[in-house]
C-alpha cells in the first residue's frame, strides 16, 4: 500500500523528474568513481589511473580521478537537498540514475580507458580477459538495469502537452 505522501508529490516529482535522473547519474558517477580509487588505487594497488609514467605521476592522476568523483558526488547532493526541499525527490528514478551513471562511467573506464587509450588495465601480470569480462559486464547490468528503472518512471510522467 503506498502512502498518501506519495500521491501528495507525484506532480512536484514529475515535474523534476530530469533532475532526479540527473542527480542519480552524478551520484552514480561519483560513486563508482570512489569504489574504483579505494578498492583498486588505494587498497590492492592494481593500477593508478595513469600507469604511463612515474609512481609520482600515478599518485597525481589518482589524486585528480578522486576529485572529480568527489566533486560530481557533491554536486548530486546539492540536487537531491534542492529535490528534498521541494518535495520532488524520486527515489526509484534517482536510483536509476545511480546504476545507469555508474554503469556508463564503469563501461567508459573498461573500453575506453583500459583498452583504447592504454592509461592503465585492471590488474596487472595476470590473465587479464577474465577481469576484464566481469568488469564490462558488471556495468552493462547495471546500465540495462538504470534503464529498466527510468523506463518504468517515465512511464508515469506527464508528457509536457498533456500538461498545458
Amino acid at each position: 500500500m503506498k502512502s498518501s505522501k506519495t500521491y501528495e508529490n507525484q506532480p512536484q516529482r514529475s515535474n523534476y523528474a530530469e533532475r532526479n535522473l540527473w542527480a542519480g547519474i552524478l551520484f552514480g558517477l561519483g560513486l563508482v568513481g570512489f569504489i574504483d580509487e579505494v578498492v583498486f588505487h588505494q587498497l590492492l594497488h592494481w593500477h593508478h589511473f595513469y600507469d604511463k609514467s612515474t609512481s609520482d605521476i600515478g599518485l597525481v592522476s589518482d589524486g585528480l580521478f578522486h576529485a572529480f568523483s568527489w566533486f560530481a558526488t557533491i554536486g548530486s547532493t546539492f540536487l537531491i537537498a534542492d529535490l528534498h526541499r521541494r518535495n520532488a525527490f524520486w527515489a526509484k528514478r534517482w536510483i536509476g540514475g545511480i546504476l545507469l551513471g555508474g554503469g556508463a562511467f564503469q563501461l567508459y573506464d573498461g573500453i575506453i580507458q583500459h583498452k583504447w587509450m592504454r592509461l592503465h588495465q585492471i590488474r596487472y601480470n595476470v590473465v587479464i580477459r577474465p577481469y576484464d569480462w566481469v568488469w564490462n559486464l558488471i556495468a552493462a547490468g547495471m546500465i540495462i538495469a538504470g534503464i529498466i528503472l527510468i523506463v518504468r518512471t517515465r512511464n508515469r510522467v506527464p508528457s509536457r502537452k498533456a500538461a498545458s
